[in-house]
């Protein structure tokens, strides 16, 4: 006699605890078609499958993706590009956010330089008017 497998499966508290997200988060990844758990009622049960796309979404999200763009990734994997698709779509989508995170950062870094010289100029006039606020005592 043949045994069926035992498919793992969760809950949407069971996600939402593990992964730090709220219910309503996941029902939006739903809603966006990047999770697609079964349904017994309203109760959803989600599959190792959701579990894993839940992890990468949130990597990709971390990354600076959007929903939109993590589902182009998630969908490639479906076509006959598959994988490879897959990869390079996600290189080229992190090759772009790089590159916008380091013109981030030299504005920050211009930022935090003129903040430093106003700063400066700012703590030299306070430390002049109580100079000479001391002097008048």
């Amino acid at each position: 006699m043949s045994k069926e497998p035992d498919f793992k499966t969760y809950t949407i508290s069971d996600l939402s605890k593990e992964f730090d997200v709220t219910p309503r988060a996941l029902r939006l990844y739903e809603e966006s078609d990047l999770l697609s758990p079964k349904r017994e009622g309203n109760k959803r049960i989600y599959l190792e499958r959701d579990r894993v796309r839940l992890r990468l979404l949130l990597r990709g999200k971390r990354l600076g993706c959007t929903l939109s763009e993590i589902k182009d990734i998630f969908d490639l994997y479906e076509t006959k590009s598959g994988e490879k698709g897959q990869i390079l779509l996600l290189l080229e989508k992190m090759d772009a956010r790089r590159k916008k995170l380091q013109v981030q950062r030299q504005d920050v870094d211009l930022a935090l330089e003129e903040i430093e010289r106003v700063y400066q100029k700012v703590r030299k006039s306070l430390d002049e008017i109580e100079a000479s606020e001391k002097e008048k005592i």
